[in-house]
């Protein structure tokens, strides 16, 4: 075996690591998974969830008790790069070569994938992927098939086939675009039985296969064989203008960002016509070279070649109408701009369907596009939730570089409109889609909690995020902040959420927070009022400075935060939610409590002038009421808790009881209390209340608002 040190690439990593792979010495599956995930790890052999990987290995039949092959395979639907045992799939490779007898032809593919079940080995396999066939017709030990970018280039080139015998002098073989199948795996075999000693297969318009007598090989062989593609497109790429040169200057980075978060809510907007959509921005170089240049016109409406990126992207992009400068301040004149061409890209798409559908292809999917181009700006990609929005934007970065390879060494070709629609509509990619779990209630949604490091707003991000929301989550406190971005990286994966510093009384944090949001997701659905400080005392000790941090946090704060929001949901023309956070305080009177009590009401007041206003816009206003959210809260943990405490005659370390024992129910309420009234007002059950109050108080007789 090769020693890692001599292993030298200049276009992928070489990962590795031997002591790791003696580690797992006889274990063939467990090397399966370790070349996996290793090659998972660089996009530039394969895109996220693209390609599987497979070993034969014998072992005996629980049933006869022989010696017997059996293939394990990436399941359908995984990733390489996260690959586990639990994702494989495992067959008896007899059986899946048995299948030949009852092959009926190419016209009846799709049902040879129902029969692939009764050749499974290991009882807790994953669904076999399409692509088993494509890895069991196949004579080697391990298989790598994957989607890299400079592979794909020479395979989506006008003259790929060509190309690739002269790059490789007849050392991989060529098979033309098919879709995969199972009638794919028998031409491979055909190939390798014309071609004998190649050591791999260039898949047209598609990818890429590769193979080894043991992982390692196959792992060393795969990074050869890439490494040379790619050193070809660079030798090639110096010699002529990448896309025909630039045809138009990016903004600075600063104005790009700026002007993607005033146009991506209105943009959501548009895509959000069927389904509310979670979106994705990028300024990727690789991006702005292609989107400011000369050949953009012609390469865009062609659409991607590879099945994976086509899946993810759509069948082509939507180029923006904008220029990188034009003025985005007057929402309406956009909007009428924009709105032609967003008619104009689902009439197209609604023509696509009607041209190459059959008559059991699935009903007619959302016509919305999945890339938008604005030249000079960058990338945005809207999908039903973050990560897929983020990975399109990853797929079609993907296909930018097979265009840019592929228009280098020859000429690029995309998928006929055929073939692609005959896999976008695929009935067995239907059958996957139909398997996926339910959206959540929450699903598509974009929230901002404001104060939400801690107690009470902490909890309702949560909350929302559980419920398949994404959330911005805030604080003006930079260490509480960055403690509660620990705690949501420990619980929720990074499409999640987002997090920014903000304080209510500050425009700027708040206007830069809004923007955050809008380059994270898209806009936002659901705005928290949570923020909050409180302060007890007699009104002779009561000064100024408390009483204006009380209206500034508390009332003008709210006021800044709903006005900020509502112009993004205006932007959005989908209506959306503003809760606010009050208190049992605004409707009762209590000791020591002017300031606090005041601006409480004030709040509840403003939140039934907002409710008032922005029925119009469906934009929903309501309140909750807490009382005695002790934990979590940093509010109780200063001067308030020793204030109330004085006010009532008792301990701090008496108030909760306190509170609970004087509540028509004898209830201590806690932070996950509020957290579920904010969602009963937002889960959909309530979407035709406005203007309300929802006491979460444990009953407090004298807080009853009628």
């Amino acid at each position: 075996m090769s020693s890692a040190t001599t292993r030298e690439f200049k276009h992928v990593s070489y990962l590795w690591d031997e002591a790791k792979a003696a580690s797992l010495a006889g274990d063939e599956v467990g090397l399966l998974i370790y070349r996996s995930n290793l090659l998972g790890a660089d996009l530039r052999l394969t895109n996220y969830g693209g390609g599987n990987t497979s070993c034969k290995v014998n072992a005996k039949d629980p049933l006869t008790g022989k010696e017997t092959e059996v293939m394990w395979i990436k399941g359908s639907g995984g990733d390489i790069g996260t690959l586990k045992k639990s994702g494989l799939a495992a067959l008896y490779v007899d059986r899946l070569r048995s299948l030949t007898n009852v092959y009926r032809g190419i016209e009846y593919e799709d049902e040879m994938v129902e029969l692939f079940n009764h050749c499974i080995f290991d009882l807790n396999s994953k669904a076999p992927s399409i692509d088993t066939p494509l890895h069991g017709f196949l004579p080697f030990k391990h298989i790598d098939h994957l989607h890299p970018d400079a592979a794909i280039a020479i395979a989506a080139a006008k003259d790929g086939k060509r190309i690739t015998q002269e790059l490789f002098k007849g050392t991989i073989g060529w098979v033309g675009w098919q879709r995969p199948g199972f009638d794919l795996g028998l031409q491979l075999r055909q190939c390798l039985e014309e071609n004998p000693g190649i050591k791999g297969i260039m898949l047209g318009s598609h990818g890429l296969f590769t193979w080894g007598d043991t992982a390692y090989e196959s792992y060393i062989n795969t990074l050869e064989v890439i490494e040379q593609c790619a050193a070809y497109l660079e030798e090639n790429i110096k010699n002529k203008p990448v896309f025909g040169g630039a045809k138009i200057q990016s903004l600075a980075q600063e104005e790009r960002l700026q002007k993607a978060a005033q146009l991506a809510p209105v943009l959501r907007g548009f895509c959000s016509s069927n389904i509310k959509m979670i979106g994705h921005f990028t300024d990727d170089n690789r991006v702005l070279e292609y989107i400011n240049s000369n050949d953009l016109e012609r390469l865009a409406p062609m659409g991607t070649s590879c099945p994976d990126h086509f899946l993810r992207t759509k069948i082509s992009p939507l180029v923006l109408n904008l220029t990188p400068d034009e003025s985005l301040e007057d929402v309406a004149a956009v909007k009428e701009k924009l709105k032609p061409l967003f008619e104009a890209y689902r009439k197209m798409y609604s023509e696509y369907y009607e041209t190459c559908k059959h008559p059991n292809s699935p009903a007619v999917r959302d016509a919305n596009p999945v890339v938008i181009l604005y030249p000079g700006v960058g990338m945005f990609t809207f999908a039903k939730d973050k990560q897929t929005a983020r990975v399109a934007a990853e797929f079609y970065i993907n296909a930018i570089n097979v265009m840019k390879g592929a228009e280098a060494i020859s000429e690029y070709t995309s998928l006929p409109r055929q073939e692609a629609f005959n896999i976008e509509y695929w009935l067995l990619e239907e059958a996957k889609l139909q398997r996926m779990p339910k959206p959540k209630a929450l699903s598509g949604r974009i929230a901002l909690v404001t104060g939400s490091a801690g107690g009470i707003g902490k909890a309702i991000a949560k909350k929302f995020a559980d419920e398949g929301a994404v959330v911005m989550i805030n604080d003006n406190d930079a260490a509480r902040l960055e403690n509660a971005k620990a705690d949501f990286a420990a619980h929720y994966n990074k499409d999640t959420f987002a997090a920014s510093v903000l304080d209510v009384t500050d425009k700027n944090t708040i206007a830069q927070t809004f923007k955050a949001t809008a380059l994270a997701f898209g806009g936002v659905d659901i705005v928290v009022n949570c923020a909050g400080l409180s302060i007890s005392k007699p009104i002779e000790e009561h000064t100024e400075k408390d009483w204006d941090l009380l209206y500034d946090v508390l009332v003008k704060g709210q006021f800044l935060i709903t006005q900020e929001g509502v112009n993004v949901m205006r932007k959005q023309d989908m209506g959306g939610d503003v809760i606010n956070i009050v208190s049992k305080n605004a409707l009762v009177s209590g000791p020591n409590n002017a300031g606090y009590g005041s601006a409480k009401a004030a709040q509840l007041h403003l939140s039934r002038l907002n409710a008032a206003e922005l029925g119009k816009d469906h934009i929903r206003v309501n309140v909750v009421n807490p009382d005695a959210v002790i934990s979590d809260s940093k509010i109780w943990a200063g001067a308030w808790a020793q204030g109330r405490a004085k006010a009532y005659g008792i301990t701090v370390e008496e108030l909760p009881a306190f509170y609970a024992k004087r509540t028509l129910l004898n209830e201590i309420i806690l932070p996950e209390d509020i957290a579920n009234a904010c969602f009963a007002f937002t889960g959909g059950l309530l979407s035709k209340s406005t203007g309300n109050v929802l006491n979460v108080d444990g009953g407090v007789a004298i807080a009853f608002v009628r």
